[in-house]
């Protein structure tokens, strides 16, 4: 997500170890959302910022444990774009939040899937990528 000073709303949460991981919002789709809602929903109940989508930015498929069974997951990450609100952490799985300038995701972020993505979004703002071009 983007405000105007091409800045990016993070969260961070703790790990088993207790470290802090620094990620994009994302989380479930509700019934009857598209992919598009759920972005800006999640983005408004993790971070406090109210947004629109720009542009789809691809998936990322991954796997994790939890309760001891393997779940798999997509999540569909868009270019949002700030429209208001207050950069806030009151959602419970979230421990921190912050406005992070693109040209330090990639330091910050802790997946590298997400790091991809951000450096496409990055591409994209500065007309390096095709409109129709699709990668992830």
């Amino acid at each position: 997500m983007l405000d105007g000073e091409q800045r990016a709303a993070v969260i961070g949460r703790l790990d088993r170890r207790g470290r802090l991981l620094w990620s994009l919002p994302k989380g479930h789709i509700e019934d009857g959302e598209t992919a598009e809602q759920t972005a800006v929903r999640e983005v408004a109940e993790e971070t406090g910022i109210h947004s629109r989508v720009l542009r789809p930015l691809g998936s990322i498929d991954y796997w994790f444990v939890a309760d001891d069974r393997r779940v798999h997951k997509t999540v569909h990450h868009f270019l949002l774009e700030a429209l208001g609100g207050e950069l806030s952490d009151e959602d419970v799985e979230v421990t921190e939040v912050a406005w992070v300038p693109l040209g330090e995701l990639d330091e910050r972020l802790a997946y590298a899937d997400e790091r991809r993505l951000v450096r496409r979004a990055a591409d994209l703002l500065a007309g390096r990528c095709r409109e129709g071009a699709e990668s992830a």
